[in-house]
């Protein structure tokens, strides 16, 4: 499987259904918009790059040569799925957390006797590149089964120099090296770790300092991200980092409003942030500075779930009109889990959001979290030839037939991988 970044020339004809996704990264109602084409359609992948996506009817006579001719059988064809928010990198497991969990201990009592993020990043400080890469590269292997082609990959559990930079070097490997592609973001700004308990003034100013225009240097990360949170990082030092990130060229994110609501929706709107993630205590407030910003909000049901917390008010979110992301979360504590068809299950059964709206919350507006959706994200002329192919006729069966991964076939830079 692991062939690096080939790219293929594919000529995939007779689809029931193709979903496009046309028109870029939408907001509240035009989120229902999917682009959908009914078939028979044809999706063209040449050196993988889109020149085609329409009716059979109006189809462009296809080459002859270096061409992959695949037969879609009648089956709905969508693009390929971006997980916007994951913790890829990580060492060690904390299977024993989640039954302290489920027999009721919450999540900051957990972290208070030594769990939490401070035992994955003991594990992780000692794991080898190759042990971190060995596991990262399992969980890919399980996404691109479920048809996803990007993800986002996040740093944060060593919240020192060198183990932060091997998980960035980790996500560089396997995106050099894994046919899902990375978008690496560093979060030094996970918690703060032992060292400067109690100080995370410091701590901050030592990221500031050392951190940044180290990863700047080695060009290990395009983006930012921080836990801000009552008695994690608030918004002072929220401030600080991500303006002196925005300074070194980085794009920014936030973890907000996850626990306890201190404002943090508003301040990512504010500091134009890429996405305000989590916000499952978001205030009328901060989804009104959200709606009224570039700024997406991510939902991450699969952690709320695995939390046993209130979900994310997405269907809210929508209503009043903002860019709304889903993910997964994919980490060893909160969430220990990439299920995209347990993802968009609890988003159309508990979020209140629509089949159409998901779809579109995990592909372009999940490829506007990254700030790449003007590359991928929809099937569209120039973009790249990332998709995937159903079991089923329409659509409709993601949520329908919940639970099960309805995934045929991913197709990547045209490149097919059938399972």
């Amino acid at each position: 499987m692991h062939n690096g970044k080939q790219k293929g020339s594919l000529f995939l004809y007779n689809i029931g259904q193709l979903i496009t996704m046309a028109g870029g990264p939408k907001k509240g109602s035009a989120m229902g918009d999917i682009g959908l084409i009914e078939g028979p359609a044809v999706l063209v992948i040449e050196d993988g790059i889109v020149t085609y996506a329409g009716k059979q009817s109006e189809a462009p006579c296809p080459k002859e040569h270096g061409m992959e001719f695949v037969d879609a059988r009648g089956q709905c064809v969508l693009p390929g799925f971006i997980d916007s928010h994951t913790h890829l990198v990580f060492g060690g497991y904390r299977e024993d957390e989640f039954q302290w969990r489920l027999a009721g201990e919450s999540y900051m009592s957990i972290m208070e006797r030594g769990g939490g993020i401070a035992s994955t990043t003991k594990a992780t400080r000692v794991a080898t590149l190759e042990q971190l890469a060995d596991k990262a590269t399992a969980h890919l292997d399980d996404m691109l089964k479920m048809g996803v082609t990007t993800v986002e990959a996040k740093s944060g559990y060593g919240m020192d120099r060198e183990t932060e930079i091997r998980q960035l070097e980790v996500t560089r490997h396997l995106e050099a090296t894994h046919p899902i592609s990375l978008y690496s973001t560093y979060m030094g700004a996970h918690d703060t770790p032992a060292e400067y308990k109690g100080r995370p003034h410091e701590y901050i100013d030592f990221i500031i300092r050392e951190m940044l225009p180290l990863v700047k240097e080695k060009r290990l990360a395009e983006c930012v991200d921080i836990f801000t949170e009552k008695n994690v990082f608030e918004h002072d030092d929220t401030r600080r980092l991500l303006n002196a990130a925005k300074e070194y060229g980085f794009k920014v994110k936030m973890h907000a409003d996850e626990i306890v609501h201190i404002g943090g929706a508003d301040l990512a709107a504010e500091l134009g942030c890429l996405s305000a993630d989590h916000l499952l205590k978001v205030s009328d407030e901060g989804i009104k500075a959200l709606a009224n910003s570039e700024t997406v909000a991510t939902c991450l049901p699969l952690t709320a779930f695995s939390l046993m917390d209130d979900y994310a008010p997405a269907r809210k979110m929508i209503d009043e009109g903002c860019y709304v992301a889903v993910a997964s979360d994919l980490n060893p504590g909160s969430c220990f889990s990439s299920s995209i068809p347990l993802l968009i299950a609890l988003s159309t059964i508990y979020m209140k959001m629509t089949v159409e709206e998901t779809l579109t919350a995990l592909t372009i507006n999940a490829a506007k979290a990254i700030d790449r959706h003007n590359a991928i994200g929809s099937l569209e002329v120039g973009k790249a030839g990332d998709a995937v192919i159903l079991k089923y006729p329409s659509y409709k069966f993601l949520s329908y037939h919940f639970g099960m991964n309805l995934v045929d076939t991913t197709i990547k830079n045209g490149i097919t991988y059938k399972f």
